[in-house]
C-alpha cells in the first residue's frame, strides 16, 4: 500500500471507515437490548452502558493504535496525535454540533438540576484531569491507570445512585422498534452477546487499518496527524452516539439522548486515552493541550452555565449556538495549528 496512489488509499481508508462505523452500530445496538433486558432506567443506560456501547470506536481506535505503536508498525508521535485528535474531535462534536442538531430535532430538550451536577460536572472534570496530566507532553501508564480508575470509580458511584433512586417507570419505553432489539430469554442475551463480540472484532480491524492509512496521508501530505483525527476518525466515530441521541429523541427518551451524549464524553477520555496509555503511552500533542481539551473545557463550561439559567431548558436558539461554536473550533484549529509538535 505504501507505493500506491493518494487516491485509491484514500477509498480504502473510506470504506474501512464505513465498515467500523456500521459495525460499532450493530455492536451498539446489540448491547442497549442486553442492557434494556436488565431492566436498568434509561438516564443510567445513557450515562453508562450506552456511551461505553456508543464509544466503541474511539476505544477500538485506542487499543488497536496502541497495540500497533508497541508493535512497531505505527509512528509514537504519530500515532498518539491520530488517536488523541479522534478522540477529543469526537467530544467536542457531539458536545457541540450533535447536542445542537439533536435539540434542533427535538424543539427543545429538558436537564434535570441533579443531572447538571452528577454528569456534566464531571465531564468538565475528566477534561480538566487529560489538561493537567498531558501537560509533561506525556500519557503515561501511571496517567492511564488514573484515568481508567476514575472511570472504574465513576461508575461504582452511578450504580450505587442508580439502585437508590431507581424507578420502574423510568426504564426503556417497550415500543416495537426499541422492543424489537431487547432479547426475551437468556439463550437471545448470548446470541446477541455473540453478534456483539463480532462486530467488535470487525472494528478492531477496520480501525487498524484506517490508523495505517492515516499515517500514510499524514507522512505524503504534511497535514498535522491530530487535526487528520479530529476531521475524519473523531467525526465518523461519532456517528454512533447521533443515531442513539436521535433515537432516544424519536422514542421521547430524553435520558437515553442526553446520557448517551454526556456520557460518551466522560467515557471518550477516561477509557479511551487511559486503556490506550495503559498499554503503549501517549506523546501529546501540542494544540490538544493548548486547544482541544480547553475548547472542550470551555464549551462544557457555558452549557452547563446556559442550562443553570434556563433551568435546564435548551431551544432551538442554543442548538444554532451550539453548532456554530463546532465550525469555530474547527476553522481556528487549521488556522492556528499547522503542526503537532
Amino acid at each position: 500500500m505504501e507505493n500506491w496512489g493518494l487516491f485509491p488509499i484514500i477509498i480504502i481508508g473510506v470504506i474501512a471507515l464505513t465498515a467500523l462505523v456500521l459495525a460499532a452500530n450493530l455492536a451498539v445496538k446489540k448491547l442497549i437490548g442486553i442492557a434494556a433486558y436488565f431492566n436498568l432506567s434509561s438516564t443510567f443506560m445513557g450515562m453508562t452502558v450506552v456511551s461505553l456501547a456508543t464509544s466503541i470506536p474511539e476505544i477500538t481506535a485506542h487499543v488497536t493504535g496502541s497495540i500497533n505503536i508497541l508493535r512497531g508498525t505505527l509512528d509514537f508521535q504519530i500515532g498518539s496525535a491520530i488517536v488523541l485528535g479522534s478522540n477529543i474531535g469526537s467530544d467536542v462534536v457531539q458536545q457541540t454540533f450533535i447536542l445542537g442538531l439533536v435539540v434542533l430535532v427535538a424543539g427543545e430538550l429538558y436537564f434535570r438540576r441533579y443531572f447538571l451536577w452528577k454528569s456534566m460536572i464531571p465531564m468538565i472534570a475528566s477534561t480538566i484531569l487529560c489538561i493537567i496530566l498531558g501537560l509533561d507532553g506525556l500519557y503515561s501508564r501511571l496517567d492511564g491507570f488514573i484515568l481508567f480508575g476514575s472511570f472504574i470509580a465513576y461508575s461504582y458511584y452511578l450504580y450505587i445512585d442508580e439502585r437508590k433512586h431507581y424507578q420502574k417507570e423510568d426504564n426503556i419505553p417497550e415500543d416495537e422498534e426499541v422492543e424489537s432489539n431487547i432479547p426475551t430469554n437468556g439463550k437471545e442475551v448470548l446470541i446477541d452477546a455473540g453478534i456483539s463480540i463480532v462486530m467488535l472484532a470487525i472494528t478492531v480491524l477496520a480501525a487498524s487499518l484506517v490508523l495505517s492509512i492515516t499515517e500514510i496521508i499524514v507522512n505524503r501530505t504534511g497535514v498535522s496527524g491530530s487535526l487528520i483525527g479530529v476531521l475524519t476518525l473523531g467525526l465518523a466515530s461519532a456517528l454512533p452516539e447521533l443515531t442513539t441521541a436521535l433515537a432516544g429523541v424519536h422514542h421521547k427518551e430524553h435520558g437515553i439522548s442526553l446520557g448517551t451524549l454526556i456520557g460518551s464524553n466522560i467515557t471518550n477520555p477516561l477509557v479511551g486515552i487511559g486503556s490506550g496509555a495503559l498499554i503503549s503511552t501517549y506523546a501529546v500533542p501540542r494544540p490538544l493541550i493548548l486547544w482541544d481539551l480547553p475548547w472542550e473545557t470551555l464549551t462544557g463550561v457555558i452549557l452547563w452555565v446556559i442550562l443553570w439559567f434556563n433551568k435546564g431548558r435548551l431551544g432551538k436558539k442554543e442548538s444554532i449556538y451550539l453548532m456554530g461554536m463546532y465550525f469555530v473550533f474547527i476553522i481556528l484549529r487549521a488556522l492556528l495549528f499547522k503542526s503537532d509538535f
